[in-house]
């Protein structure tokens, strides 16, 4: 739970047992302020490759459906010289794609999730996947706010800090016998 200081408690927020309560107003106005009160410092969100990607993901997201393509092709790539100067993530034995992810009730509410696009890895030689070794997602774990409803004012919100996985990229591994 949150506990409400004096340092940073604003009359126009209630405070309701040490919570530090918002109105949607609040926190449309002011979040990187609320960020900065919950958690007691300046926190750069905007820094995390799950937060910075996702405009860039929409963006591209926006162009495939103005051309009607559809959505990507999230099945495992044959490996190809011409992507010698592409991505990381379409270079790599273990490529992955991104999706976003929404959550309403948390800030950041939308986060780039990587998604492995192979079960196998590619084989470098034959440039076609394989079962000798298995893709798997890497984890990063990152502080998010969890935006709750104020015990007796349900007009209100509070936030507390939460600790989630989120999957940045795919890596290969032998696997487990």
């Amino acid at each position: 739970m949150l506990k409400g200081r004096t340092t940073v408690h604003h009359k126009s927020h209630h405070s309701h047992h040490n919570h530090l309560c918002f109105t949607e107003k609040e926190i449309e106005a002011s979040i990187q302020d609320i960020v900065k009160q919950v958690v007691g410092k300046m926190v750069h969100l905007d820094r995390y490759p799950a937060v910075y990607l996702v405009p860039h993901l929409e963006d591209i997201l926006n162009r495939r459906r103005r051309k009607r393509r559809g959505e990507p092709d999230n099945s495992c790539p044959n490996l190809q010289s011409s992507q010698e100067n592409g991505p990381i993530h379409d270079r790599s034995i273990s490529p992955w794609s991104y999706r976003i992810d929404i959550d309403e009730s948390r800030y950041p509410q939308k986060l780039a999730f990587a998604q492995c696009l192979c079960s196998g890895c590619i084989d470098p030689n034959s440039g076609t996947e394989t079962a000798s070794l298995n893709s798997v997602p890497i984890d990063q774990t990152m502080m998010v706010l969890r935006k709750k409803r104020c015990p007796n004012q349900l007009s209100s919100y509070m936030f507390e800090t939460e600790y989630i996985k989120v999957p940045v990229g795919c890596t290969c591994v032998i696997p487990r016998q």
